[in-house]
């Protein structure tokens, strides 16, 4: 496959995207969950391609919401959205998992996996998408040495700080090397240092051309980088 294509596929779909028009659009997206409550309400907003963008707003705001949308974790109750300029509200159940494998996504909870190693938290999405094992070996230890983890592959996340369990969920996330990358408040519970890290991680992503998609209840972090910004508040831009 063509480097600069981004495809979903599946047996009775494939479906492509230039990685030149990257990007993320929502068109009067409103979403409820079960009894009738409002999360997100009409949003409009586009995210262009090799942008750093910040979406800022309190606890309950909607943001992890909004991000478990682009993923199609969650379907919305109205309007539609595009990834790649492809509307994923309407993709059958079977090309999600495609979707998904052109999505680098940093959960605020890390979901790592204590069980195993280093070496196989970052194995697993490769593993998952089936990578020739000497590719994925490769591409292992490049996206742990990216995040300054290399050397430390038989270690197991618990004996990581929590500054080195994120920047190993980060690994793991842009392992499949992802057009863009969804990061729900990666900077979290860490101290000063950590969340500079952090940052500085993510901005050298978006320098290498990948959309970056951040939340956070705390901006301040990101005063120094450059950013499109956008606010939620009760379920609405602002």
């Amino acid at each position: 496959m063509r480097s600069d294509l981004l495809c979903f596929s599946s047996a009775s779909l494939r479906l492509c995207g230039s990685k030149k028009l990257s990007m993320i659009r929502f068109e009067r997206v409103s979403m409820a969950y079960p009894g009738g409550k409002e999360v997100l309400h009409d949003l409009h907003f586009v995210v262009p391609k090799g942008s750093l963008t910040v979406l800022t707003g309190p606890s309950g705001a909607g943001k992890s919401t909004l991000l478990k949308l682009i993923a199609a974790l969650e379907r919305p109750i109205g309007g539609s959205i595009e990834v790649n300029g492809q509307d994923i509200t309407i993709l059958p159940r079977g090309a999600l998992p495609f979707l998904r494998r052109s999505l680098g996504l940093i959960f605020q909870e890390k979901k790592l996996l204590y069980d195993r190693s280093v070496y196989a938290n970052v194995l697993l999405p490769l593993s998952i998408s089936g990578e020739p094992p000497s590719d994925a070996v490769k591409r292992v230890r490049a996206a742990l040495d990216k995040v300054g983890l290399l050397g430390r592959e038989k270690e197991n996340p618990h004996t990581l700080s929590g500054g080195e369990q994120q920047r190993l969920a980060i690994a793991r996330a842009i392992v499949n090397r992802p057009g863009i990358l969804l990061a729900d408040e990666p900077t979290a519970g860490l101290d000063a240092a950590y969340t500079g890290e952090i940052v500085a991680l993510l901005a050298s992503f978006q320098r290498a051309g990948v959309t970056v998609l951040v939340t956070t209840h705390d901006e301040a972090p990101f005063a120094d980088v450059e950013t499109r910004r956008l606010a939620l508040d009760k379920g609405r831009l602002v």
